[in-house]
Formats: C-alpha cells, structure tokens, sequence
C-alpha cells in the first residue's frame, strides 16, 4: 500500500498545537514560545515530515535562493569567493545556485535566463560583458549585485577592488627592487580590472621615470596557458624583461613555468609577481609574491548587499570598492647586475 502522505495536520497532532502554529513555526511568521516550537520540531521529525518548498515560495513568493555567475569557476579566485558566497548564504537561510559561463557571452545569458526562470530571490554576477540592453532587462526582474567588473551606463550595486592601486603597488615593488624592463601579461580585453591593473603599471613606470613599452605587454587571458605564453613570448624578446608582473595569480604561475622551461630561476634570473592571492600562491614553488584581494570578504559582502537589495529594491544604487594590498613572498628579489 502506498505511504501515507504526512501533512501539517498530522504533525499538530502529533505536537499537540493548531495547526497555524505549526505553520508559524515553519515560515517564523510570528512568534512562538520556545517550548511550542521545540515540541512541533520533534513531531515533524519523528513523522519525518518536509515542508512543500515551492508551495511555500508560491505564498511568501521568495525561494530563499540566490544565483550566482561567474566566468570560470575552475580559476581558486572565483572558486573561492563562491565558497564565501555560498557560506554567508547559509548563515542567512539560504541556498546557492553557481553557474559558469566559461567566458561566453551567449552561455552566460543563458545561465542567467535560467536562474531567473528558477525565481531566485538575487543574482551575483561576475559578467563577462552584458550589454546596457541585457543587464537592464535583468535588473527589472531581480535583484543583482555585479562583482569584480565595472559596466559603463549600468545603475546596478557594484562590489569592486581597487585594481589600480593593486596594478601599481606590484609594478612599483619592482622597481625599488632595481628591475627596470618589466613585462605585463594582461588578461582578456573585454574585462575592466585587466585594464585598470595595466592602468596602476603604467602609472608606476611613469613616476619612475621608465618608458611605457608595448613589446614588453602582452595579451593574456587569466588562464595557465596565457601566462606560460605570455611569459614565453618575453622571454624571446632580444631584451627580455628581469621581472614580470601578471595580472592574475593563474598567469603568474604559468610565467614561472615557461621560466622554467626556458632555464630561467625565479627569482635569481626573473622576478614574478601575480594578483589575487589564491591558494596557489602560497604552494606553488617559489612561493608567490603577489597582490591580495580580499576574496573572503568580496564573497560575503556581494551576498549581504544582493540581501539588502532584495529588502530595499527602489534604494539608490550602492558602489563599494575594496583595497588591495601587495603581500611579499619568495618570488621577486633585488636586481642584482641588470646588464639587460
């Protein structure tokens, strides 16, 4: 014979309670005395009753879940702050949904169409490149928080660090080490904090005197493989550079790579910097001098300000910009004899 289906009537039974009571302790719809509501958590146990949740969402139409994109969530930066997202999401009630749009435009609309179709109450976004037309359509029917980019024409919350000064501090750790030809391994075009950490090098070889020279920037795309050829094509260069400074942790430990490769010691014959400061930075051998996002805190604040959205959503936009800070490891050194 088929199970009995447990209903909400069974477990005020069971507890002894109405069943409104029962209901306000599963929705905290309002207040009840902490012995009521321990009895009517024993009872739905003990019939191992589960609340309807998509019934549930239908009347407080909420889900309490929140999705989430990011571009790659094999690079630990992302796969981190998702870890701190999903963390503070717990804390809060609630559940995540992660997607990955691998850098494609087309797959990360996709995502997104699917996510609002599963009527999440918020997104994180780490966008690849919507355009003003496909974030405002999204931004009418949820909630969002954009992350780690800046969208020019777009009144969304942004959460953001401060990739130039981070870009400058790493380029000028460099130079008071003595290096003066140092490469760039940029990442991909499209996105805003490659260009603001090319922007902070820049800045940093300008106050020091030293010429901006295009032959010693290269074009990478915040992946392994960019920065191992990115770091191959300058080390080739007839002057190659004594120190490299890539645009994220991942490039950085495919220049140490392709040093490798080439004969190259770091830091004897080539200094490295990255960005970041994944887990990668402190096991990869030498250990990485590199600039440290504050990932944790990216990943519970997006979380808190898309919550505070979706309390507030006719609030101002908010923008927050975090700092950077350059954390010194084994991979730079002082420039001994720059014969180069």
């Amino acid at each position: 014979m088929p199970r009995h289906l447990v209903t909400i009537r069974d477990v005020a039974q069971r507890a002894g309670v109405s069943t409104s009571t029962v209901s306000h302790v599963i929705n905290g719809t309002r207040f009840v005395s902490p012995e009521l509501a321990e009895r009517v958590r024993e009872a739905m146990a003990e019939l191992r009753y589960q609340p309807n949740a998509v019934a549930r969402s239908l009347r407080r139409r909420e889900t309490l879940t929140l999705g989430m994109v990011v571009p790659d969530n094999a690079n630990p930066f992302f796969a981190m702050m998702a870890r701190a997202v999903e963390d503070t999401c717990y804390r809060q009630g609630y559940s995540l949904i992660l997607t990955n749009s691998e850098g494609d435009l087309g797959r990360e609309l996709a995502n997104i169409n699917v996510l609002v179709a599963k009527q999440v109450d918020g997104l994180i976004l780490a966008a690849v490149g919507l355009g003003s037309r496909d974030l405002q359509r999204v931004l009418r029917q949820v909630p969002t928080v954009v992350v780690d980019r800046e969208l020019s024409g777009i009144q969304a919350d942004t959460l953001l660090v401060d990739n130039f000064d981070g870009g400058y501090q790493a380029t000028r750790h460099l130079i008071e080490l003595g290096h003066r030809r140092i490469g760039c391994i940029t990442g991909p075009s499209v996105t805003t904090p490659s260009a603001e950490r090319v922007t902070g090098y820049r800045r940093a070889l300008s106050e020091a005197g030293l010429p901006y020279e295009e032959t010693l920037v290269v074009r990478g795309d915040f992946q392994f493989a960019g920065g191992y050829e990115g770091a191959q094509a300058l080390l080739s260069l007839p002057q190659p550079p004594t120190a490299i400074f890539a645009c994220n942790d991942l490039m950085a430990v495919g220049a140490i790579a392709a040093a490798a490769a080439l004969g190259r010691r770091v830091p004897d014959d080539l200094s490295v910097v990255g960005f970041d400061d994944t887990i990668l930075a402190s096991y990869v051998t030498p250990a990485l001098t590199t600039v440290a996002q504050p990932i944790a805190d990216i990943g519970r604040l997006a979380t808190e300000m898309v919550l505070q959205r979706v309390q507030a959503p006719t609030d101002p936009p908010v923008r927050r910009v975090l700092p950077t800070r350059l954390v010194i490891r084994q991979s730079t050194r002082a420039l001994v004899d720059d014969g180069r």
